[in-house]
């Protein structure tokens, strides 16, 4: 079974930086694109950034030169480094990665529980 779990939301003032983590764990054969995507209350889940096996990145225009994604692969793990934070990025940010895993050998999306971000003074 493959799990990603999300880590590194919470409060934080206008400005500031937070940096969210998401480690996939489990029967994993092979991961390709992760990335992240958000949810506000009342609207719909959004692309915020994702980043290839190879390494390329693509990014949501409202977060582009503030947010940077990366990536380990050989620890399974995404990061999303959140910069110049705004109340409007107060959302539910949740990892998304395709895995292949040992007993199911085709990528399939797997999505992490969520971890809040609130941006406020």
């Amino acid at each position: 079974q493959v799990q990603l779990v999300e880590s590194g939301g919470g409060l934080v003032q206008p400005g500031g930086s937070l940096r969210l983590s998401c480690a996939a764990s489990g029967r994993i054969f092979s991961i390709d694109d992760m990335g992240w995507y958000r949810q506000a209350p009342g609207k719909e889940r959004e692309l915020v950034a994702a980043i290839t096996n190879g390494g390329s990145t693509n990014y949501a225009d409202s977060v582009k030169g503030r947010f940077t994604i990366s990536r380990d692969n050989a620890k399974n793990t995404v990061y999303l480094q959140m910069n110049s934070l705004k109340p409007e990025d107060t959302a539910v940010y949740y990892c998304n990665a395709d895995i292949a895993s040992v007993d199911f050998l085709r990528f399939q999306g797997y999505w992490g529980q969520g971890t809040q971000v609130f941006v406020s003074s």
